[in-house]
Parts: structure tokens; sequence; C-alpha cells
């Protein structure tokens, strides 16, 4: 099977994660890196043993099959636009745009040039999330009619070192956390068909808490506080609540009500995590693991054990291009996603419901099997 050459545009801290990971997985190598801020590049080519390029250089070198959008969600559309335009696949971080329309017009495009876009997340390739998704599958708890979804903090401003666009338009919670539990829902159970939310934002500046720019001061243009009620095609209807104003709460992080039981999952932005079921009874307790390599700890093994297995989106979509099938982290999917985020941030403002205009296909499930055939030996 052929290796793909895989560039990067964007040198901030989420470069680190595929730069880091991508050894991980056949089918891809990392050889170049570039930025606007030339010498980010080069610090980050020279941490990572890569070669550092401008932009144009990137999208001209011909051993880059696949360019990974790392830039800010502003620039995604353009960016990702501009490497379809130089003939390369893409894949970009979530999320993959800001609008239907901008979605829209990348489909057009890489239908177009016969390339393949793919988008972040994929957390929900994590060995928990597809044993949730074998359950529901395997009927353990019926069919889903109900659900919760909570994702809430105080926000981005006490760690972060430049927070400024997490309060942004193309950014605040549902926009940047959103994608990780919106495309894990529809994996699992399905495209949403309407949504309804109230958003609000409790603060009209935000300060600084981190280094370097400590005590800052940053205004807030965008909600940082979404509740929103999901509406699926098979009949499920989902609570969604995200917010950057809460201090502490008591919300699991994902639950699945079903005819026949309950599902507990851990949060969706990880691979890993603990499996809870219920059947009629009541009686709460974990699911058996399985063998599935995306939910082996493999960072902060002394401290706080997690499964991080960023990158395999990327290698999935790689490794798809070579055999001919669909890669899972899809541009269908992403758009779907995208249109349901951008529909609950409408229905926020009009107050209406909005019906979706978008569909997709669930992607195909990634069995441990399958998850072993995307590693590298």
């Amino acid at each position: 099977m052929k290796t793909l050459g895989i560039g990067i545009i964007g040198c901030g801290n989420i470069s680190t994660s595929y730069l880091g990971l991508a050894p991980l997985f056949r089918g891809i190598e990392i050889r170049a890196v570039a930025d606007l801020n030339m010498e980010a590049a080069t610090a980050r080519a020279k941490e990572y043993q890569v070669r550092a390029e401008t932009v144009e250089g990137l999208l001209a070198a011909a051993d880059i099959d696949i360019v990974v959008n790392l830039t800010i969600p502003a620039a995604h559309f353009e960016v990702t636009r501009s490497i379809l335009e130089a003939g390369k696949h893409a894949y970009s971080e979530k999320p993959l745009v800001l609008s239907l329309e901008e979605g829209k017009a990348l489909a057009a495009l890489s239908n177009e040039r016969g390339l393949r876009v793919g988008s972040a997340p994929d957390t929900f390739l994590g060995g928990v999330h597809q044993l949730a998704r074998a359950a529901i599958d395997d009927g353990k708890i019926g069919k889903v009619v109900a659900g919760t979804a909570h994702v809430m903090s105080h926000g981005m401003e006490h760690w972060h070192p430049n927070p400024d666009f997490f309060f942004q338009p193309g950014a605040g919670p549902v926009l940047d956390i959103g994608p990780y539990y919106i495309t894990n829902l529809i994996q699992l159970i399905g495209p949403v068909t309407r949504v309804g939310a109230l958003t609000s934002s409790a603060f009209p500046t935000r300060t600084i808490r981190s280094e370097p720019r400590r005590g800052e001061v940053i205004p807030v243009e965008t909600p940082t506080n979404i509740h929103a009620l999901l509406e699926f095609g098979q009949g499920a209807t989902i609570t969604l609540s995200t917010s950057w104003d809460v201090w502490a709460h008591r919300h699991g992080h994902m639950e699945l009500y079903g005819t026949e039981g309950s599902l507990f999952l851990p949060d969706p932005n990880f691979f890993g995590g603990t499996l809870e079921r219920s059947g009629p009874d009541g009686t709460i307790t974990a699911e058996p693991a399985w063998d599935h390599p995306f939910g082996i700890p493999n960072q902060g093994l002394d401290s706080d054990p997690r499964a991080n297995y960023r990158t395999a989106g990327l290698a999935d979509m790689a490794i798809a291009i070579s055999e001919g099938r669909p890669h899972r982290c899809s541009l269908e999917l992403a758009v779907h996603a995208t249109d349901v985020m951008m529909s609950v941030l409408k229905s926020g403002e009009t107050g209406s419901f909005v019906e979706m205009t978008t569909t997709c296909d669930r992607p195909e499930p990634l069995t441990p099997d399958a998850a072993r055939n995307l590693m590298a030996l």
C-alpha cells in the first residue's frame, strides 16, 4: 500500500498532536509544515524533524498528497479551498466550515477535482465510543428514544495562552466542543432532522488568567451558554447543553435512553473511558471492555492515563484513498454536523425550530480489527 505524504498548515498547539501521533499509523508520513509565521513553522519543523515550508511552497510540493488544515476556524474554508485548488486532498480540524454555503462549496469543488475532504473530530473512532455503537447496533438497549449530552465549564481563558478566538464568531462552546458530541451522536444514532435552542452569554468580556497575557480583557462576541433540543431522523430527542458559563455541575457527559435500557458514555472529546449500561431493572453496570486498540491508554500513564489516537481519522482517509472506499471522517458527516451547530445558533437568534437541509449516512463502525488495520506494525 502506498504511503501518502502529509503536510500541515498551521503550527499552533494542536499541531503537536498530529506530529506526535502520526507515527502510530500506517499509510501516512508527515513530511512538511507551514505557517504564515515562518518562525513558528521553522520551530515546529525542527522539533519534529520535518521540513518547514511557506504555505505556497507546501501547496506546490510534489511529495505532499494530503494537506491538514490546522488554522483558526475563521480561516478553515479559505485554506481548505486553496488545498483543493492546488490538487491535493484536504483534512481539516473542526469545525470544517462556519456555514452551510461554505460546506456545499467545498463539496462541489472536491467532486469536480476528484479529491477527498475529511474533517476532525475523529474521537468517535475511540474504543469506548465504538463499543457504544456496537451495543446500540446489537439492540442491547432497544430503540434509542431520548438522551442528554452536556459539555459545560468556565471557558478557555484560564489555561489557553491565546484564548481570544474561542469567544469570537466561529467558536464558542457549540462550535468548539460541540463537534465532538454532535458527531458522536450522529455516528451512534444517525442524522438530525431539526433543532431548537436558547442561547445567551453571561459575561460581555473575559479576563485572561494564563500566561503570558494574564490580566488582558477580551470581548465575548458569540453565545457562551447554549441549550438545545435535537430531533433525530430515527425518532430520538436529545437535550444538548454547551456552556462556558458554568463553574461546576453533576451532569454526565452523554446518556442515551432506549426502550430496553440506557447507556452512559464518557467524554466524546476523548477516545477512551468506561461505558456503562442498564437494563429494564435500572441496575447500572460497566459494560465489559473489548480489545479495541483505540481504547488503550497511551498518555499520562503515571498520573491520569488516557487513550489519545488523534490522527486516526486522517490515517483512515489516507488508507481509504488507497483502497477506494469511503472514509469515516467524511465531508458529508462534517457538513451535516456543521448544519446542526449553525442551526442551533440560528434557533437561538430567531426563537424558532430550524429544519436541517442536509443529511448523511452513519460512518461505518470501526471494529477492533479495522482499527488494528490502521496502525503501524
